[in-house]
């Protein structure tokens, strides 16, 4: 028997699932797409029997990728979104969707129709949004619940359960309901370092009634990620993985902090043991999160947490991030008019359109003076609101220094420009934790931008901290695998799965000089935007109320 561990990860747009031995290595990976409704109003809605099956059929495929068999896995691990699922009191779908489908019976993370639950709840000012940075987000799961009960009372009033979407994952594998500290204390308010949901919270926002039955709709047994759940896989979940009933199955973690435990411990380039609360791992997919560990509580204005347990075992977690990165950089350069051409040539070539546009970008030169091509293009790519350290989902972007070129030139500048805003984003966080005591001087990035050496080298250049990519290409899924490597009882502790399984590999380094200067400039340039872009909201909104 080889013993070998799944990391099965749900995004935005597909399920993942990759077979890792128990040094870390990948074995095998496979993935399915998952449907999305998109709706006016910011509505964003997914299918959990949807995601389930394409759970399944990516578990089956990497395990025939890796060439192992039932028998050689000895835990499995989830993460995902953190999507609210809806279910009845027998585990069936319940609908969150003015269409009335049941099956479309999951808010996704990154709808935002729950605007105004988001701002009344914030009005109440209540002690747990202390936990949220001071101002809870429209991405999170009680303002969601609280739109439900008010726009859809006869759906709401049928739920027997709601989850996060890995909670779901588990529950669907084993028939535990338990829920992981991970998710319900950075998305649900679940006072972790208590061991206790607060009560007068749900009573003071109008979701008294989850308060009044104990708490069973969203949670009483709240457990550590990685802690084994009922026995394993059931009998019908087994089959439908293709493994063996009573697999290990962990409790889960949200799909950037599976990535964040992957990255932020493990041995560096020297084997030696990197100290995981100097490190900040920034995960950059669609969306952007940057975690940050500390053996003490430490409240950033602006940015969520600290949440005890919630990554790591007992030490606090402060999460930052962007609520559009990936998503950002794909919008803002179809905007130009020579995207289409470009992206038809890049396929032809065998290229994706960002990977075309780095190599043109970069050329025969210098990787960091690739960043001097923006130097009269400024982006500040708040398309989604700003998560952090704003904490403004009313933010919005910003172009200046366009001109009437229609040329690839000008696309590739804007590429680079969109780049650079970005990393001003995660400097601004860096910079925010560093003022409430954070030593950062390592950025370990993942996702799937992590892998290009411009977007590394303008990281490290932005935040002037050095910038480290895992050595495994998939972190987020080995992150979940060490989840299923803790539940199989092979390993004593997360630190123990971090020691063994994760690694460092390539750093960039940043550059100084005129590099330096440069960036500092147009870091100025980005922050003047974004006091523009607030001051334009408020005149606005004062002109159009009359005021």
């Amino acid at each position: 028997m080889r013993k070998a561990y799944i990391g099965v990860d749900v995004g935005t747009g597909s399920a993942r699932a990759g077979v890792f031995d128990a040094a870390g290595r990948l074995l095998g990976t496979a993935k399915h797409p998952i449907r999305m409704w998109r709706e006016a109003g910011d509505v964003v809605e997914q299918s959990s029997d949807d995601i389930y099956r394409a759970c399944c059929a990516s578990v089956r495929a990497a395990l025939r990728e890796a060439g192992t068999g039932p028998d050689d896995i000895a835990g499995i691990g989830f993460d995902a979104t953190c999507s609210l699922v809806a279910l009845d009191g027998e585990g069936n779908p319940v609908t969150v969707s003015p269409s009335g489908d049941d099956a479309r019976n999951i808010i996704v993370w990154m709808d935002h129709r729950a605007h105004a639950e988001t701002e009344a709840i914030n009005r109440t000012g209540h002690a747990v949004l202390a936990h949220v940075g001071g101002q809870i987000s429209p991405e999170m799961e009680t303002p969601k619940i609280l739109w439900l009960k008010r726009h859809l009372p006869e759906a709401y009033g049928r739920v027997g359960h709601f989850l996060d979407l890995a909670d779901f994952l588990t529950f669907r594998a084993t028939d535990d309901l338990s829920r992981s500290t991970c998710t319900v204390t950075c998305k649900w308010t679940y006072m972790a370092h208590e061991n206790r949901w607060d009560e007068s919270y749900f009573r003071q926002i109008g979701l008294e009634d989850l308060a009044e039955d104990g708490f069973a709709r969203i949670g009483r047994s709240i457990v550590e990620p990685g802690t084994p759940l009922g026995s394993g896989l059931t009998e019908r979940a087994a089959e439908e993985f293709g493994l063996r009933p009573g697999t290990p199955v962990a409790a889960s973690l949200i799909d950037a902090h599976a990535g964040g435990v992957a990255t932020i411990g493990g041995a560096g380039l020297d084997g030696q043991a990197v100290d995981p609360f100097r490190r900040i791992a920034f995960i950059m997919g669609t969306s952007a999160c940057a975690m940050a560990v500390a053996p003490t509580s430490r409240f950033v204005e602006g940015v969520w947490g600290p949440y005890f347990s919630a990554m790591l075992p007992g030490a606090w977690l402060t999460e930052g991030g962007q609520s559009a990165a990936g998503a950002a950089l794909d919008h803002i350069v179809r905007l130009h008019p020579a995207f289409a051409a470009t992206s038809e040539e890049a396929e032809a070539a065998g290229m994706s359109a960002l990977d075309f546009l780095e190599k043109e970008a970069v050329g025969t030169g210098d990787v960091a003076e690739a960043a001097f091509r923006a130097r009269a293009l400024h982006v500040l790519p708040d398309v989604l609101g700003n998560r952090s350290p704003l904490a403004d989902p009313d933010a919005r972007g910003v172009i200046a220094g366009l001109t009437l070129d229609t040329s690839r030139s000008s696309l590739v500048d804007l590429f680079v420009a969109t780049l650079c805003g970005l990393s001003y984003g995660a400097a601004q966080i860096l910079d925010a934790l560093e003022a409430s005591g954070y030593a950062i001087d390592t950025v370990v990035m993942s996702g799937g931008a992590s892998r290009s050496p411009l977007v590394r080298q303008i990281m490290a250049d932005a935040t002037e901290r050095k910038v480290v990519l895992p050595e495994t290409p998939e972190p987020v899924l080995l992150g979940a695998a060490m989840l299923g490597a803790l539940a199989s009882g092979e390993v004593a502790s997360m630190d123990e799965a971090m020691a063994a399984m994760a690694r460092s590999g390539a750093e960039s380094e940043p550059r100084g000089g005129r590099v330096q200067a440069f960036h500092k400039a147009k870091r100025t340039v980005f922050d003047r935007l974004q006091a523009t872009e607030r001051e334009a909201r408020t005149l606005m909104a004062q002109a159009a109320s009359g005021a």
